[in-house]
């Protein structure tokens, strides 16, 4: 029974000094329990990062769609431009040939200017030719009287004289 005892106390003092090394030092379980929450929260992050890597993938496939979308609408944006372009130089042509045509209608009413500025030309040298025939006419006509109406005068004259003086 000695033995039982001592055996017993020295289980009992085994357990008392487990008891207090567990007290100090955690146990198996608590290194356990703490990995598989490790664990846990590694898998949780491991699938975060999957849905992640996923999110990122789908991000970047709606992206390159938007950019595939963005280049589709610049390219049709720069065919409508180079069209309307290809219009306004179409009219710039248009109103070009109008210009032309408008120039030439001036040139062709400058001509028609020039030519009455001939014919009154002309007009006013043949009238400034018969008022100088005209003139020179009346300044005979103008002298003829004159003599004629100073002859006239002479003629008097010289009968009143000879009246006066008995001649006549």
């Amino acid at each position: 029974m000695e033995n039982e005892v001592k055996q017993q106390e020295q289980i009992k003092l085994s357990q008392d000094f487990q008891t207090l090394i567990a007290g100090f030092f955690p146990n198996t379980k608590y290194f356990d329990s703490r990995f598989d929450l490790l664990q846990v929260q590694i898998d949780e992050s491991r699938r975060n990062q999957e849905q992640i890597k996923d999110q990122l993938k789908d991000f970047k496939g709606d992206t390159d769609k938007r950019f595939e979308q963005a280049k589709d609408q610049l390219k049709d944006f720069k065919g409508d431009t180079g069209k309307r372009f290809e219009q306004v130089d179409k009219r710039f042509e248009q109103i070009d040939k109008r210009f032309e045509q408008v120039n030439e209608r001036f040139e062709q009413v400058d001509h028609r200017f020039q030519r009455l500025e001939d014919k009154i030309d002309n007009l006013i040298e043949r009238i400034d030719v018969k008022i100088d025939g005209g003139l020179k006419e009346n300044r005979n006509l103008i002298v003829r009287l004159f003599t004629f109406a100073l002859s006239f005068s002479l003629i008097a004259v010289v009968g009143m004289f000879g009246k006066l003086f008995g001649l006549f």
